[in-house]
């Protein structure tokens, strides 16, 4: 069968990659085009795009590049018609997946979603149109099964492809010596905001050793700046899970990779900051929904702060050195972090998750193809 993809960040590679491995072990005749990175081209397929020439953070930035992200669509439909696939299949990337999944659904293409937007934070009009344009909406979060099975849209959960990650990397020291780990995040506009109180940091420590898990969609030049004149700062690319396995702790953006040290089992802050504009919008969304407390996937997945979240206002160079200082000093503190990581684990399900979903699709449509399934 034909699988198109779409993939529009770094996280969204990552998954979209491991459902490729398991589409191929379950369809063997699997064919695929995407819009993805590096990681999904490497199992195979045609990459007619790469998300780092396109990616946007928040209201200011889509405003800025609006011709572009309208000429990517124009793009991508025409690619999605002319190509002809059996079923496209949406990785998480909202803003532009639904515009996607409408004109797919209205062309007669099968929709897929893979990692459900997440209407349980914000914007839960979406809910409509997942129900109206979507043929089967994969999750990967256990507290998302009582919040669509509520709303009323069927869900397929087979467990979290990030404990499949994270188990079948082979890990290897990346240097010699205890070190604190910076992931800054993987678009231009949350580097910019995280760099300069991160480097501010390790101006105050500069006996510490710190290191930059350098994001892949960004190049050198992007770090370059923020690192001059402090040989106590290292970059290194494509070593995140090593940079986290052996750091003292962690500072990190918001997103995927603070759920992945958590599963890990490094300590972390996290941090998040944004333009004024963007964190307006974000905090009245969040203060209509009301239930939604925090922002990272882990203290989410427990209800609790595991670790603490220094958002806007609050990620100081002060308060950043002062959790910082705790994480590393602390020792009560963090083997109750280690307790709740277990949890965490263990809420999320066990191994085999890719493979699953890749069963649970190609199932799917197969049964569409014998006239069972709708």
């Amino acid at each position: 069968m034909r699988y198109y993809l779409i993939a529009g960040e770094a996280s969204g590679d990552l998954h979209g990659s491991n459902l490729m491995k398991g589409l191929k072990q379950e369809d063997p005749g699997a064919q695929f085009r995407f819009r993805g990175g590096d990681m999904m081209a490497a199992v195979g397929g045609t990459l007619v795009y790469h998300y780092k020439e396109g990616a946007v953070m928040g209201v200011s930035d889509v405003i800025m590049k609006s011709r572009q992200l309208a000429d990517n669509l124009k793009a991508c439909r025409e690619d999605i018609l002319k190509w002809d696939p059996d079923v496209v299949i949406l990785i998480d990337y909202p803003g532009f997946n639904f515009r996607i999944a409408r004109f797919a659904h209205e062309k007669g293409i099968k929709v897929y979603w893979y990692i459900a937007p997440k209407t349980w934070a914000s914007r839960q009009g979406r809910n409509r149109k997942l129900k109206a344009w979507v043929d089967k909406l994969f999750i990967v979060f256990p507290f998302e099964k009582d919040y669509f099975a509520s709303k009323g849209i069927p869900y397929v959960y087979k467990g979290n492809p990030l404990v499949d990650a994270v188990d079948s990397h082979e890990y290897k020291r990346p240097c010699e010596g205890p070190y604190i780990a910076i992931l800054a995040g993987s678009r231009k506009g949350e580097m910019d905001r995280m760099m300069p109180v991160c480097m501010q940091m390790a101006d105050r420590y500069p006996d510490r050793h710190f290191i930059i898990a350098g994001a892949p969609a960004r190049e050198y030049l992007d770090y370059a700046a923020h690192m001059e004149g402090r040989p106590n700062v290292e970059l290194m690319f494509d070593r995140t899970y090593d940079i986290l396995k052996y750091a003292d702790c962690a500072v990190i953006n918001s997103g995927t990779a603070s759920l992945e040290a958590a599963l890990i089992g490094t300590p972390q802050v996290v941090c998040w900051s944004t333009s004024g504009l963007t964190y307006f919008v974000a905090s009245k969304l969040l203060r209509v929904v009301q239930r939604i407390k925090y922002i990272s996937l882990a203290n989410l997945i427990l209800d609790k702060f595991i670790f603490k979240e220094l958002i806007q206002g609050d990620f100081t160079v002060d308060k950043l050195c002062a959790e910082v200082g705790r994480l590393c000093g602390d020792g009560a503190c963090r083997a109750q972090m280690t307790a709740d990581y277990a949890a965490v684990r263990e809420a999320l399900g066990g191994a085999g998750a890719s493979r699953a979903v890749a069963r649970a699709m190609v199932g799917s449509l197969r049964r569409v193809g014998a006239g069972i399934e709708n």
